[in-house]
C-alpha cells in the first residue's frame, strides 16, 4: 500500500478503529506509537505487537521523529498531546479523514452506514466475503472471533468498513459501494435536526461514482431518488427489491431471501432478532451486487454467530440467561427489548447506561418509552464518552420520565449496587441485559 509516514503516533489509540488502523500501518511496516486514557484488552494485544503505547494524553509524548499524528473525534481541542502536535507543525489527520487516506489504495471499498446495525450488517458481509477468494481487507467496528477481532487483512482489492456519520465524518471516505441501513435522529448534540441527517446522508450517497451501488433501506430510499448511482432497495415486504418471505423465528431465524419475486436462497441465521432479518437482507443484496453465488451468501450468514457486545449470550446466573448489547439509541433498544421478549420465559431485567449528556437530553422522552419494554430496569448514571456534564441532565431525570410513562426502574449510584438490586430481582427463566455503548458490561463481572 502507498504509505508516505514511517512513524504515525495514535491519540486514542484503543478505539476499536483507531487500534485496526494502527494494527493495519504496523503490518505496512511503519513504526506504531500512540496514546489511550484507559488499558485494555486491544491495548494489551498492540503492546504485544510492538507498539509503545503511553497510558496518558501528555506533550511529552509527541516528538519530531513522528511524521503524521491520528486523531479520534472524542479528543478535545486542547488536548495536550493535540497542541503538541500543532506547535511542532507535524502532519496532522482525524480518525475519518486517515482511513479516508487508506481507502484510496483499494480497488473497491464497501462502505456500511446507518444510525444503528453498522457492526452486525459488517460483521455479516465478513462473514460471507471470507467464504470466497476476493481477500478483502475488513475494518470491524467491534470484534469478532472468526477474523480474530476487529481487523482482516486481507488483498488491495477490497476494502470493507463501517462508516459512521458523527460529524459527517463518513464524508472524507471514498466508497463505490454503500449500505445505508437507517436513518434516525441521533447525534443531536453535532446535527440540527433529522433534515440536516438527511441531507448529510444524501451527500455521502452522491460521493458515488455512477457504476457504484447505493444498498438502501426502502424506507430511506424516497430519499435517494436523484443520485446518479445504481440503488438497490432491501425490506421485509415486496415493495424492495431484496425482500424476505416465510419468516420463522424459532427454533432459529430462517427466511427466503427473495429478489424482485424470484426466490434467491433459503437463508437460516444463528443470530436472533427480527432486526437481523433485516440487516441480512442488506448483507446478501451487497453480495448479489458483487456476483457472490447465493450457496455462498448462505453458508456465510449461517456461520455468523455475532459480534461482541451485540445480543451477545455471556452465560446463565441463577436459572437467568446473562445477555450484553451494545444499543445506546431508542429504536436500537426496542429492538434488542423485542428480540428479548420473543425467547425469555420470564421477566426481562435491564441495566441501562445512557451513553452521552446530549443524546440523553434530546431523546428523553424515546428512552423512557423503550424502557417500557423491560419488565424492570436498572438505571445507571450516563457515560460521558466525548462530552463533559454540563448539568442539565442526568439518569434520574429519565427515571422521572419512566414514571411518567409507567416504565418500572430504580436508580443505582454505582455498579455495586446495580449488582446487588439485580440479585435481588433475578428468578429463574429472566433474561438480563447490560444495555449500553460504555462500559455497563462490566456489572456482570461483579455477579458472583
Amino acid at each position: 500500500m502507498e504509505n508516505n509516514f514511517e512513524h504515525i503516533y495514535f491519540i486514542g489509540i484503543g478505539g476499536i478503529s483507531m487500534s485496526g488502523l494502527a494494527e493495519l500501518m504496523l503490518d505496512e511496516g511503519c513504526k506504531v506509537s500512540g496514546s489511550d486514557k484507559n488499558n485494555s484488552h486491544i491495548v494489551k494485544k498492540l503492546e504485544n505487537m510492538g507498539v509503545k503505547i503511553y497510558l496518558e494524553h501528555n506533550e511529552k509524548n509527541i516528538t519530531n521523529d513522528i511524521d503524521l499524528v491520528v486523531y479520534t473525534s472524542a479528543i478535545s481541542n486542547d488536548n495536550p498531546e493535540l497542541l503538541k502536535a500543532q506547535e511542532l507543525n507535524l502532519n496532522l489527520m482525524d480518525r475519518a479523514e486517515f482511513l479516508g487516506h487508506v481507502m484510496k489504495n483499494y480497488s473497491h471499498s464497501i462502505c456500511v452506514s446507518g444510525t444503528h446495525g453498522k457492526t452486525t450488517t459488517t460483521g455479516m458481509l465478513s462473514s460471507i466475503l471470507i467464504e470466497t477468494n476476493l481477500e478483502p481487507t475488513i475494518f470491524l467496528g467491534g470484534e469478532m472471533d472468526s477474523i480474530g477481532g476487529n481487523l482482516k487483512r486481507g488483498s488491495n482489492n477490497l476494502l470493507l468498513t463501517e462508516a459512521c456519520e458523527y460529524k459527517r465524518n463518513f464524508l472524507k471516505f471514498n466508497p463505490t459501494m454503500e449500505l445505508i441501513l437507517n436513518i434516525d435522529e441521533d447525534h443531536l448534540d453535532y446535527y440540527k435536526d433529522i433534515n440536516d441527517i438527511e441531507n448529510a446522508f444524501l451527500e455521502y450517497a452522491n460521493k458515488l461514482p455512477e457504476n457504484g451501488f447505493l444498498i438502501v433501506n426502502v424506507e430511506n430510499a424516497e430519499l435517494f431518488n436523484n443520485v446518479k448511482c445504481n440503488v438497490i432497495t432491501f425490506g421485509q415486504k415486496d415493495n424492495a427489491d431484496f425482500y424476505a418471505t416465510s419468516i420463522k423465528y424459532f427454533p432459529s431465524p430462517s427466511f427466503t431471501l427473495m429478489h424482485k419475486g424470484e426466490k434467491v436462497v433459503d437463508i437460516e441465521l444463528q443470530v436472533f432478532g427480527e432486526h437481523n432479518i433485516l440487516n441480512s437482507i442488506a448483507a446478501s443484496a451487497a453480495c448479489t451486487m458483487l456476483n457472490i453465488e447465493p450457496d455462498v451468501i448462505k453458508r456465510g450468514l449461517n456461520n455468523f454467530k455475532g459480534t461482541h457486545r451485540r445480543y451477545e449470550f455471556r452465560g446463565n446466573y441463577e436459572g437467568a440467561v446473562l445477555i450484553d448489547d451494545y444499543a445506546h439509541h431508542p429504536a436500537e433498544m426496542k429492538s434488542t427489548l423485542h428480540t428479548a421478549k420473543t425467547y425469555s420465559r420470564g421477566k426481562i431485567i435491564t441495566i441501562f447506561q445512557p451513553h452521552t449528556y446530549s443524546r440523553t437530553i434530546s431523546l428523553l422522552d424515546e428512552f423512557a418509552d423503550a424502557l417500557k419494554l423491560s419488565d424492570e430496569t436498572i438505571l445507571l448514571d450516563i457515560y460521558a464518552a466525548r462530552e463533559k456534564d454540563n448539568g442539565i441532565v442526568n439518569s434520574k431525570d429519565l427515571l422521572n420520565k419512566m414514571k411518567e410513562v409507567n416504565a418500572k426502574g430504580v436508580y443505582a449510584e454505582s455498579f455495586e449496587e446495580a449488582a446487588k438490586f439485580l440479585k435481588g430481582l433475578i428468578e429463574e427463566g429472566d433474561t438480563v441485559i447490560t444495555m449500553g455503548a460504555g462500559n455497563v458490561n462490566e456489572v456482570m463481572d461483579l455477579l458472583k
